[in-house]
């Protein structure tokens, strides 16, 4: 297990992060989980305020989107570069990305009736899955299987950045963001992916633990797992909203 730490590629659950942490007990599983339901259960309470707040308008949306998005990204890059400060800027990411998702999930739902909770449902199902399938060995997370999904993983993120920038002159990818065959092949490669890191959170935080991180950092494991749920489910629901189209 510490040998697969050692290889970890994703800079939020990276060997560093777990190890160089000074603090009092060890990290366990249970106490990562106990602590990613707390983070999960901030999310959910932050969306449904901003569920009720956009009830009456659900235009007026585009504040807490980007008021969300711009916190979510400023506190998680305080996390991954101070590690130690997990356990409050953790419950801050998880209030700030329930803003973004709330806000999200209101424009959503205003044009495809029913689609955030279909999204919402298919997410646990995804994550329940997968945790099956790696708590019983169904799939092992292999240095060949870290390579192919953290090699994925970089090739989304820079069709992502390549599409935005492109953004910025109103030029897009034709079909990519449409209903149609490519744009709908895209999404299902990108939600498989996003699937698979979760794979990757549960060895890694699986790893940390044997490797005898500080309890602390059970914050921070489940900080890691807290992210990819989101971008999972934010690619579930872009998919099904392509499949409504």
């Amino acid at each position: 297990m510490a040998s697969s730490l050692q290889r970890s590629s994703n800079p939020m659950l990276a060997p560093a992060r777990f190890q160089d942490i000074a603090g009092v007990g060890h990290m366990t599983v249970a106490g990562t989980a106990m602590r990613a339901l707390v983070l999960l259960s901030l999310v959910i309470a932050s969306s449904a305020y901003t569920w009720w707040q956009l009830a009456p308008d659900p235009a007026a949306a585009g504040p807490y989107i980007m008021g969300g998005l711009i916190g979510g990204l400023v506190l998680a890059l305080v996390t991954v570069f101070k590690p130690h400060l997990a356990p409050w800027t953790a419950p801050l990411y998880a209030v700030t990305e329930g803003l973004a998702l709330g806000g999200l999930s209101m424009l959503m739902n205003m044009r495809y009736p029913g689609l955030p909770v279909q999204a919402v449902v298919l997410t646990f199902g995804v994550f329940a899955v997968m945790l099956g399938l790696y708590a019983f060995r169904v799939v092992k997370v292999t240095d060949r299987f870290r390579t192919m999904v953290t090699g994925a993983i970089l090739g989304i993120m820079v069709f992502y950045l390549v599409n935005m920038v492109i953004g910025f002159f109103g030029v897009s990818i034709p079909g990519v963001h449409g209903g149609g065959a490519l744009g709908i092949g895209v999404s299902l490669f990108t939600s498989g992916i996003a699937a698979l890191a979760l794979m990757l959170d549960f060895d890694r935080i699986e790893s940390a633990v044997s490797a005898g991180a500080p309890k602390t950092m059970e914050w921070y494991g489940a900080f890691g797992l807290l992210v990819t749920l989101v971008w999972l489910y934010i690619e579930l629901l872009n998919l099904l909203r392509k499949l409504r189209d």
